[in-house]
């Protein structure tokens, strides 16, 4: 077809990228890269540091991680150039493990734990779950989408870029799936990714406590397929515990989980070993949690199947248990990973507090808690492709920390060492207070 005679001919042309972005001279660079495998033993360690680093992304993407001197040769120019000198960059922290959303809270449980009350001991003083339940069950969805998208900011400005969201405090297939929908809402008001897990085997709620086998019947049922029907969730989880959930009951909803295409996490053995660490590799679960009890056999089972042990440091403190062995784990072959456990037990929000909970008290090194915030914990929730690492093609979520080394994240025992938050390739605006907490 012949083109009009005078027009000009347009030549093809590469289309300029939209927001860019430069983050130059790091002290340290920890590109948490490499291997698209869970890290387990020696290379659980491995941070992939680059000195006087660089990242550049175009729009949410990472283009180019390397020296500075390479990379700014390549990319002289951005939108948004950040001087992060004598820091440290590295990619968001990835909390692998949290029930941000509900409703109230149990600050009146301090006194009892003062006072030396367990956690099965304040539960059946009528605190615990069940508390959160009958609150949560109470609150509106709006309710919850705005006490939960503050915590997730408060998440993002302690450089939290990507969280894990359970359900678990409704206990009724209609308010699971409120709180569900209320996360989702959530982390796009916040600005947060959000993986969401389907819960209702948290507790037997108190209207099944009589006929706890009709509850089971109802999570495999009703519940898992309301849940699937609304693509509501990516995984399904299980409280395996003496008082709680039994292995058969557990099995029972994770095959169903299993048939409508949900993975399968579990709370296992973290008051007693319940044998939850040997159901987990049974199921092929994608991450087994607290482990607090695991047995060796256990232990030797998940590393066996890959799965991700995800260590909470922070519910050890505020419940006063024991902590899990993370260098057993590690030297066994079990990738390790770290949550927060954020809830209203553990009123957590910061991974730089549970990493060095994690140096001081689980055995890891600096490196390896580094690692199990990161790519690891990404791994836990099956995020690794998008995030977790800084790698060419992955979200550019990054932090700027003001700290001379990374070693410092396992030195220091609270504060905020958050420069900068980069989201999606985005500079994300300082952490404003989210004022007095939600406590309807």
């Amino acid at each position: 077809m012949r083109r009009p005679p005078g027009r000009p001919v347009r030549r093809g042309r590469p289309k300029p990228p939209g927001r860019t972005l430069l983050v130059v001279h790091a002290r340290e660079l920890l590109t948490v890269g490499g291997s698209p495998e869970p890290r387990r033993r020696e290379a659980a360690s491995d941070l992939g540091i680059v000195e006087d680093g660089a990242v550049y992304a175009e729009g949410d993407r990472i283009v180019e991680v390397g020296p500075t001197k390479d990379v700014v040769r390549r990319h002289p120019r951005a939108h948004r150039t950040v001087d992060a000198s004598g820091k440290v960059v590295m990619p968001g922290f990835v909390d692998a493990h949290t029930h941000t959303i509900f409703a109230g809270s149990r600050e009146h449980e301090v006194e009892w734990k003062a006072q030396g009350l367990s956690y099965s001991e304040i539960a059946s003083r009528g605190g615990g779950i069940l508390e959160t339940v009958q609150a949560t069950r109470r609150a509106t969805e709006e309710d919850l989408v705005r006490s939960g998208a503050d915590r997730l900011r408060t998440m993002l400005g302690q450089g939290t870029t990507t969280v894990e969201v359970k359900s678990g405090y409704g206990l009724r297939t209609a308010d699971e799936l409120k709180i569900l929908r209320a996360a989702k809402r959530a982390g796009a008001r916040a600005e947060t990714d959000v993986v969401r897990t389907f819960l209702g085997a948290h507790a037997i709620p108190p209207e099944f406590a009589a006929r706890r086998g009709d509850y089971v019947t109802l999570l495999a049922q009703e519940s898992l397929e309301a849940i699937a029907s609304e693509r509501a969730a990516t995984f399904c989880d299980a409280f395996v515990e003496h008082g709680y959930f039994d292995a058969e009951e557990a099995r029972t909803v994770f095959r169903k989980a299993a048939t409508l295409g949900l993975g399968i996490k579990l709370h296992a053995d973290e008051l007693t070993d319940g044998g939850g660490a040997a159901l987990a590799a049974e199921m092929h679960a994608t991450s087994a949690d607290h482990l607090l009890h695991a047995s060796g056999a256990g232990i030797e089972a998940m590393a066996r199947s890959g799965v991700v042990a995800v260590l909470l440091p922070g519910t050890s403190l505020a419940s006063r248990m024991p902590f899990a062995d993370g260098r057993r784990l590690i030297a066994a072959g079990v990738p390790v990973a770290l949550g927060t456990d954020f809830n209203p037990n553990c009123w957590c929000e910061s991974m730089q507090l549970v990493i060095a909970l994690a140096c001081h008290h689980n055995g890891l090194l600096p490196s390896q808690a580094i690692v199990a915030a990161t790519i690891n914990a990404a791994h836990a929730i099956g995020l690794a492709d998008r995030v977790g690492s800084l790698e060419v093609g992955k979200q550019a979520d990054l932090l700027v920390l003001d700290i001379p080394s990374y070693r410092h994240l396992g030195y220091r025992l609270g504060g905020n060492a958050v420069a900068a938050v980069v989201k999606r390739g985005r500079v994300m605006p300082p952490l404003r207070p989210a004022g007095l907490p939600h406590t309807r």
